[in-house]
């Protein structure tokens, strides 16, 4: 089964290494993996799509609050969240399929980023079913290449991120 585990950790060199070491070395696969900062410049919010079972990803969770630079873990796949994904799609455009293309934009409410006299550039957001289907219809137009985010999450409602909202006030990054 697939989970989506948001990690909290210090903004330092290396972080990103070391948890990336820490699947590899262990044999866990990470599908996907966004990084990017929170409202704190000094701690960055990980969304990591790994594969497992639940003892699996119990043991991947123990394994990452041992690392220094982690601040707190969260498996959102346990409750309720919310996950996106921005794919950059590059198809071909002859003249006879540019109406096709952009009725199928419209329907997905993406947009046409760049254009040339052959090809459009199309972004979308949405989760991984939205992302594949509109990959599915855009293909027989003649996809030349996409490019994928990776899955952001976050629990819906009141429901536990790992989040700087729960660190104690200004506390000292360092552990």
């Amino acid at each position: 089964m697939q989970h989506i585990v948001s990690v909290l950790v210090e903004n330092k060199f290396g972080a990103l290494s070391r948890i990336s070491g820490l699947f590899s070395g262990r044999g866990f696969n990470i599908e996907s993996l966004s990084v990017g900062p929170t409202l704190d410049p000094e701690i960055s919010t990980m969304t990591i799509v790994t594969e497992g079972d639940d003892r699996i990803i119990e043991q991947i969770i123990k394994q990452l609050n041992k690392l220094v630079d982690v601040i707190k873990v969260v498996d959102l796949t346990e409750q309720e969240y919310v996950e996106r994904e921005t794919a950059l799609i590059k198809i071909n455009t002859r003249s006879e399929d540019r109406a096709e293309a952009l009725r199928i934009v419209d329907i997905f409410r993406a947009k046409v980023i760049d254009s040339t006299p052959n090809t459009y550039t199309i972004e979308t957001t949405g989760d991984v079913k939205r992302i594949n289907a509109i990959i599915n219809l855009l293909r027989p137009l003649g996809i030349k290449n996409i490019i994928r985010t990776g899955r952001i999450a976050i629990a819906r409602g009141e429901g536990r991120s790992a989040s700087v909202r729960d660190l104690p006030e200004r506390r000292s990054v360092s552990r």
